[in-house]
């Protein structure tokens, strides 16, 4: 079957007549001016082809045989038909990108399914971003491979984490810290993860790092190397000397370098604070910065977190 989209953006078009947006200025300043989303499927227009109407969008009936589930605006999420592998789906990735992970898990989206993004706008911010997002909701993503992700409090480093992950079918939560249940403010800040998190993620609370990668399958979103890192020297008694943590450290770096899944794992950068007043402080820094380099070193790609904005380490 040929797909052509001689436009693939929103209703508005991208950038936006009009708009003064960051996104909209960055797309004038490239170049760029992408026409309200147009297909055609084997050279016959979308809107003339026999389609069933789905909560989302429209089921379309191809002459050639084959079967294109296609969204019907920005944020619409169309329902597949029960049994059906799709030959093509047409798809707001950048408004619900969980969407295609749901498709896959259900089986409507295989290896085979062409994927197409659709209803672009200026949500995406900028021409860049399109591709960077795209690489990782519209390629197999599969291990053995290794992502680390650092950043400073309240970066983005997480939800950067979750981003890349969201089209996956198969996810693992592995959750290093769960906090203290009579700390409102922590309780608050968990229950604003999982709410971010599509439903059938699975989520494992656990310090036990190098045991869950040993055994995981499908993709693992570590969050994080720093609570973590916590949880090891409380464990070990390590404050007063970072060295009796060492035989764990040695088993995550060897579970790290050795797991089948697809991982992504959060951690702080410490390294660019000041330096901690205090001698507990300053072991949990160096211990973490240490971790953080071994497990850069053993990772496919690393990448930094600031403001939201991510930086592709080389």
């Amino acid at each position: 079957m040929k797909i052509e989209l001689p436009g693939t953006a929103g209703p508005e078009g991208w950038p936006a007549p009009g708009c003064r947006c960051a996104s909209c200025a960055r797309a004038r300043a490239a170049g760029i001016s992408l026409t309200p989303t147009r297909a055609l499927l084997d050279g016959v227009p979308l809107e003339t082809l026999p389609r069933l109407d789905v909560p989302g969008g429209w089921d379309v009936r191809v002459p050639s045989g084959h079967r294109v589930l296609v969204s019907g605006g920005p944020g619409l999420r169309p329902e597949p038909a029960p049994g059906v592998a799709y030959d093509a789906v047409l798809l707001d990735l950048f408004g619900a990108p969980d969407h295609l992970g749901r498709l896959r898990r259900e089986g409507a989206v295989t290896d085979a399914t062409d994927v197409r993004a659709v209803h672009i706008d200026h949500r995406v911010g900028a021409p860049g971003e399109l591709d960077r997002r795209l690489a990782f909701w519209t390629r197999p993503l599969t291990g053995p491979f290794r992502t680390l992700l650092l950043g400073g409090s309240r970066s983005g480093k997480s939800a950067e984490a979750e981003l890349r992950l969201m089209a996956h079918p198969d996810v693992t939560y592995v959750a290093t810290g769960t906090g203290d249940p009579s700390d409102a403010e922590w309780t608050a800040r968990i229950e604003a993860h999982r709410e971010r998190r599509p439903s059938w993620w699975r989520t494992v609370e656990t310090a036990d790092l190098a045991s869950a990668l040993a055994s995981a399958t499908g993709a693992v979103l570590v969050d994080g190397i720093g609570s973590w890192v916590a949880a090891v020297m409380a464990e070990t008694d390590a404050w007063d000397d970072p060295s009796r943590a060492s035989g764990r450290v040695e088993e995550l770096v060897a579970a790290w370098r050795g797991t089948g899944a697809y991982v992504v794992a959060v951690s702080d950068e410490v390294g660019m604070s000041l330096v901690p007043t205090t001698p507990v402080g300053r072991a949990f820094r160096d211990l973490l910065g240490s971790v953080n380099q071994r497990l850069a070193a053993e990772a496919e790609t690393a990448a930094l977190v600031v403001a939201g904005r991510v930086a592709e380490l080389p």
